[in-house]
């Protein structure tokens, strides 16, 4: 993922909020979430490159996601891939906080990464490129490609459009969350960070949705979990054509 919007235990119906964007190259292959075969209590996507996944849910109510830190300078070859970190935690039976501590001493194994994971409500964000990993409360959140909550004007925006949207309690429609995810804003030249990419670049990068020639959002997730523990899982994949998106929907129970 390269765009995470999250709003924990802030809305009178849902114990989670969750809108995502997957930002990869065109070209990698890339399955749509279903549940996978051999392990049917995991829906995920699924990276045909590398095996893993970008973000995820379990019946056991387990929930996973990473982006990348955009650090080019740092990047080394023939690390394992980050998104094995999603898979292992969702397959896996280690409660979160043990799974953490593991982060804490494996994590400098990988290239940049941030990591959101928990069950249900309870989340934890560890980056092995931040401080350590901290419990998320209640509250909004945002992450792209450098720590929680970091300004960049795309999480800046995000997060207030999240915010607008559960404002008052009123029911944040999937329709109204996607459009979020689709906004295509580009901010000034000022505001734009430096992660060592080129001004070119960070203007490519820098809406909430990216479209270039080769690179850009290959698909937009919702998850809502409900105070009955009820699962709404909407994929929206756009790959290389924005227009014409394949959408598919999936509900379950949480098993207790």
């Amino acid at each position: 993922m390269c765009l995470l919007l999250l709003a924990v235990k802030s809305h009178p119906r849902y114990k989670l909020i969750l809108a995502a964007n997957r930002d990869e190259y065109y070209e990698r292959p890339t399955a749509e979430a279903t549940f996978w075969e051999g392990t049917p209590w995991l829906l995920a996507g699924r990276d045909l490159r590398a095996g893993g996944t970008w973000l995820g849910i379990t019946t056991k109510g387990r929930i996973a996601a990473i982006t990348n830190y955009r650090d080019p300078a740092s990047v080394r070859d023939n690390t394992p891939s980050r998104g094995e970190l999603v898979s292992k935690f969702l397959l896996g039976g280690e409660s979160p906080t043990d799974y953490l501590e593991g982060l804490e001493q494996k994590g400098r194994d990988y290239n940049g990464f941030n990591l959101v994971f928990g069950e249900k409500q309870n989340l934890y964000w560890y980056s092995n490129r931040g401080d350590g990993g901290r419990s998320l409360g209640p509250g909004i959140y945002g992450l792209s490609n450098h720590l929680l909550d970091t300004p960049w004007p795309k999480v800046t925006r995000g997060k207030m459009g999240m915010t607008r949207l559960v404002s008052g309690g009123q029911e944040p429609r999937p329709e109204e969350l996607f459009s979020l995810l689709m906004d295509r804003h580009i901010p000034d030249d000022e505001s734009l960070p430096d992660t060592g990419v080129g001004l070119q670049w960070e203007r490519v990068l820098s809406p909430l949705f990216i479209a270039s020639p080769h690179y850009g959002t290959r698909s937009s997730t919702l998850i809502l979990i409900d105070q009955d523990d009820r699962v709404t899982f909407i994929e929206r994949t756009f790959d290389s054509d924005p227009d014409h998106p394949k959408t598919v929907k999936y509900q379950f129970q949480i098993e207790a």
